[in-house]
């Protein structure tokens, strides 16, 4: 791990000039050590050795995490996070050595976007997440309203009544920010519309509690609720431990740490 190790500093001073050379280091050290992607790549008679640049490097289906133990290195993890899945389906596990980097990770990715923790009260309506273990979304979460420092930061579960109040009472120079679930957000919206000083924060899902309805669909809904200009957009997976954000409209964006790469699934 030593090696790996000596890239964290670099990973996040990351630019245009040096992310395809930390990339490039970072597939070759997974091709060497971890035991699922150095199968993977043999099978697809890939010599890492010879990949040059970023759109060479063989990307692995997240579906192996349904499958296998996917980790680099040999080590005991301090935890695992599980994806939500409907009633008999095979969930994704994701084995992580440290929970401590991947809260760094969502810190710096959040405050790249949107400034310090402490300019924000944290609001999470999160239910379906909260009644299950091993979620990444809640692990994150429950960092953010603990690093924020605000004693009206917290989690809401199914108590919207208790939420409305506090959104009409918070009033100080922080942002709020309500961070919930799609389905979560849409039930809130029909119990108690109002104009919400605040900004919203959705994280999709409607984890079979609702009709699936486009993301469009599903901001124009919530502006027209809370008289609100902007929907935010959070995505983030158990098999990335990384997150995207929109800054309202439909277009992710993400760290300079992190790139999307379009490719074909039958190749």
């Amino acid at each position: 791990m030593d090696n790996f190790k000596s890239l964290e500093s670099e990973i996040y001073r990351v630019n245009g000039h040096t992310f395809a050379d930390i990339a490039l280091r970072v597939f070759r050290f997974q091709a060497e050590n971890n035991p699922v992607y150095r199968s993977f790549v043999q099978h697809l008679r890939v010599d890492a050795a010879a990949v040059a640049a970023v759109e060479q490097i063989p990307f692995m289906p997240i579906s192996f995490f349904k499958d296998h133990t996917v980790k680099t290195g040999t080590w005991e993890p301090e935890l695992v996070f599980t994806s939500s899945a409907t009633t008999g389906a095979r969930v994704s596990r994701h084995e992580v050595a440290s929970l401590d980097f991947y809260l760094q990770n969502a810190t710096r990715t959040f405050e790249f976007f949107f400034g310090p923790l402490t300019n924000y009260h944290f609001l999470a309506l999160l239910p379906s997440y909260l009644e299950r273990e091993g979620s990444s979304l809640i692990a994150m979460m429950d960092h953010f309203i603990r690093a924020s420092g605000s004693a009206h930061s917290g989690f809401y579960l199914y108590n919207v009544d208790q939420l409305m109040k506090d959104l009409n009472v918070i009033r100080d120079a922080r942002q709020i920010i309500l961070w919930g679930v799609s389905y979560a957000l849409l039930d809130f919206a029909e119990q108690h519309p109002m104009s919400l000083q605040a900004m919203l924060f959705e994280t999709g899902g409607m984890k079979g509690r609702r009709k699936e309805i486009t993301r469009d669909d599903l901001h124009q809904t919530l502006t027209r609720a809370f008289g609100v200009k902007t929907i935010h957009s959070e995505y983030g997976m158990t098999e990335l431990l990384s997150q995207a954000y929109t800054r309202g409209g439909s277009r992710f964006m993400c760290p300079p740490w992190m790139r999307i790469v379009g490719r074909d699934l039958t190749d």
